[in-house]
């Protein structure tokens, strides 16, 4: 009697260890068709412009609701960039309340540009406006406002010269999107959304198949404050691929004036080479 339960119970645990090696054996097969690639860059680079490719050609894109998603973000970069050249032509009009930061506004130069008189109080509203756009379709009054400065040939001009100020490198392509974006039945395209920015914190992590393979690419912080939190983190990916965007080879940091993009993006791309985390990486830097 005791030894047939006795029997039982090996059959039991046998049976139990026999799914666990089934199990391990699976996920190492698993494991060898994952290829996991880490994302790395200076702020403003282009990492996360590179995942929404990656959905556009391996995910199907974006569906309607997703699309109607993006227009908060696409209205508010549109909003933040002409708020950014009036305040290079402003002088000392512009004061904190327009949502600028103060190292922003004190870098700010002043660029001798005057705006066409009819365009004071198209300023006036858009200064007015609140940072971040939450509405779903252009107010008329902002639409005219924006279409207008656009117009103006001191905006124009000042956007011409946005090399000696911060502006979003997607700017001109919204500024002349304006009246396409001002439709009530504006629906966001893929390049719409692809130029989009938003400031990515924390780790996003983007899945997609190629075949027999199995891709997991993490999208990091590339701002300064970012970087201690994910450094350390993933010493076993298969890859590491470094964005450096190239158009910022004669602009400086948001975080810092004094410090040229591109010369950041070396001084980061030197540290993760020589970095104890990465020995046994391989690294593919990716200019663009």
């Amino acid at each position: 009697m005791g030894c047939t339960q006795s029997t039982g119970m090996d059959d039991e645990g046998k049976a139990r260890n026999d799914e666990i090696e089934s199990q391990l054996k699976k996920d190492r097969m698993n494991a060898k068709n994952e290829i996991k690639m880490l994302l790395l860059g200076a702020g403003e680079s282009g990492k996360s412009t590179v995942l929404k490719q990656m959905k556009l050609i391996h995910h199907g894109g974006y569906n309607n609701q997703e699309r109607e998603s993006y227009k908060e973000i696409i209205f508010s970069n549109t909003l933040q960039s002409m708020r950014y050249v009036l305040s290079s032509i402003s002088g000392g009009w512009i004061t904190k309340t327009v949502g600028l930061s103060s190292a922003i506004l004190e870098a700010m130069p002043a660029l001798d540009l005057q705006l066409q008189p009819q365009n004071d109080a198209r300023r006036g509203i858009v200064m007015a406006l609140p940072g971040q756009m939450e509405t779903d379709s252009l107010p008329p009054d902002v639409s005219d406002a924006l279409v207008n400065l656009w117009q103006d040939h001191g905006v124009r001009e000042a956007v011409r010269r946005s090399r000696e100020f911060q502006l979003n490198d997607s700017a001109t392509y919204y500024f002349n999107s304006l009246e396409r974006m001002s439709s009530p039945t504006y629906l966001p395209t893929d390049q719409d959304i692809l130029r989009s920015r938003v400031k990515t914190t924390g780790i996003t992590e983007t899945t997609f198949r190629v075949g027999e393979l199995t891709y997991k690419l993490f999208d990091v912080g590339g701002q300064r404050s970012e970087r201690k939190k994910w450094i350390h983190c993933f010493e076993n990916v298969t890859a590491l691929v470094f964005l450096v965007s190239l158009s910022e080879y004669d602009q400086m940091l948001y975080e810092d004036e004094s410090v040229n993009r591109m010369q950041e993006a070396l001084t980061l791309f030197d540290s993760i080479c020589n970095s104890r985390w990465f020995v046994k990486t391989s690294i593919v830097s990716c200019p663009f």
